[in-house]
């Protein structure tokens, strides 16, 4: 598993749905969700068929954070311009940890081999 770091410094567990079935899967059947889970590529999401709301961060190319959104289960959400990754988290959590507008995040892989930028 891999690692969020989040602008105030702190890290946290996170899940990385980087293959077509991931992303569909997303966090469709689950109760919660430790951490985060990051989509990539995606631009969109959606919450339909979900357990819970979620706080859903929009991300460019440089993992900057371009807008931040809760969604109940149940909605379809918009694609959003220049968004290339979509970090999801439990409603809530991203205001506690700091992400909004502007704010970057990393990601740091689990394996430093895996990677050499960290990503």
């Amino acid at each position: 598993m891999a690692t969020l770091l989040l602008p105030s410094g702190r890290t946290l567990p996170l899940e990385i749905a980087d293959s077509a079935g991931a992303r569909r899967r997303g966090l469709l059947g689950r109760d919660g969700v430790a951490g985060a889970l990051l989509l990539t590529p995606a631009s969109s999401v959606h919450t339909v068929g979900m357990r819970f709301a979620i706080d859903v961060a929009y991300l460019d190319r440089e993992l900057r954070v371009l807008s931040v959104r809760t969604m109940r289960p149940g909605r379809i959400g918009r694609p959003r311009a220049r968004a290339r990754h979509v970090l999801e988290a439990e409603a809530g959590a991203m205001a506690l940890w700091g992400v909004r507008r502007g704010a970057r995040v990393e990601v740091r892989s689990a394996d430093p081999f895996a990677d050499p930028g960290g990503r």
